[in-house]
């Protein structure tokens, strides 16, 4: 997959590192790390009566995407777009197990209708009325790779722009317990196949040998907290600069050597 792609912007949304433009210091090593509490968000994309219906988990997927596509300065009406998510909206799923569990069965049709694991893609072409393809995949801790794998294979079958989107959310308990999450957090991108207005080309190679940790040792907790943030040291990368090649996980026992080049 030599020459797979450029990286035209980047999204975060993590715990104290909240948008590209703040995190993009930490990243690169310019900045101390400092967890900072979260703050509520409200997706400029989505119309009142989506935003009213949407959850925190497919708010914290607009928040991520939302910072990415400004960056670039993309129209998002334009963009296919890859959504990958380990687990999707667990708060959902434990609302309605729990209301399976008593008596009677009574299932909030909103929580019904937020239940799919493309509810997050669903509302963003809603949202930013695009009718450009979108896929939703699902890889657990490698869903950051299959993420970008689909999205890289996407813009280049397309010639076009494609935004990328990662997120993962604390589960409650008893989800938690079974699939435990250190943060919530999301991250975006949009993957080019050209070289216009890029931040760096990325290759990918099916030829890791073992996963890549954080050069900060500080963001490495999150780094293994939350399947979206295996990117981060392919980020500390394009935050510093600096060429370089990380590896990630794939499924199986696959893993994947992202070469990355300003």
């Amino acid at each position: 997959m030599t020459g797979a792609c450029v990286i035209r912007s980047v999204g975060i949304a993590a715990p104290g590192l909240v948008g590209w433009a703040a995190a993009a210091p930490v990243l690169a090593g310019t900045a101390p790390y400092l967890v900072a509490p979260d703050s509520p968000y409200a997706p400029a994309l989505l119309p009142p009566n989506e935003r009213r219906r949407a959850t925190a988990s497919v708010k914290l997927a607009f928040r991520a995407a939302e910072d990415a596509v400004t960056a670039a300065g993309a129209d998002a009406r334009e963009l296919a777009s890859v959504f990958s998510s380990s687990d999707a909206d667990m708060a959902v799923l434990h609302r309605i197990c729990d209301a399976l569990a008593k008596t009677p069965r009574v299932i909030s049709p909103t929580d019904f209708h937020n239940s799919v694991h493309n509810a997050a893609s669903g509302y963003w072409s809603i949202g930013v009325g695009s009718m450009a393809p979108t896929t939703t995949v699902s890889a657990y801790d490698a869903s950051f790779t299959a993420g970008l794998i689909e999205a890289v294979a996407l813009a280049r079958d397309r010639d076009s722009d494609v935004l990328l989107v990662v997120y993962d959310a604390i589960a409650p308990q008893p989800l938690a317990a079974k699939r435990p999450l250190a943060v919530t957090a999301g991250v975006a991108m949009i993957i080019a196949p050209g070289t216009a207005g890029a931040m760096g080309r990325l290759d990918i190679e099916y030829d890791g040998a073992a996963e890549t940790s954080c050069v900060n040792p500080t963001l490495e907790p999150l780094r293994i907290g939350n399947p979206a943030l295996r990117a981060l040291p392919l980020l500390e990368l394009v935050a510093a600069a600096r060429a370089g090649t990380v590896v990630v996980r794939g499924t199986g026992s696959l893993l994947v050597s992202l070469r990355y080049a300003p």
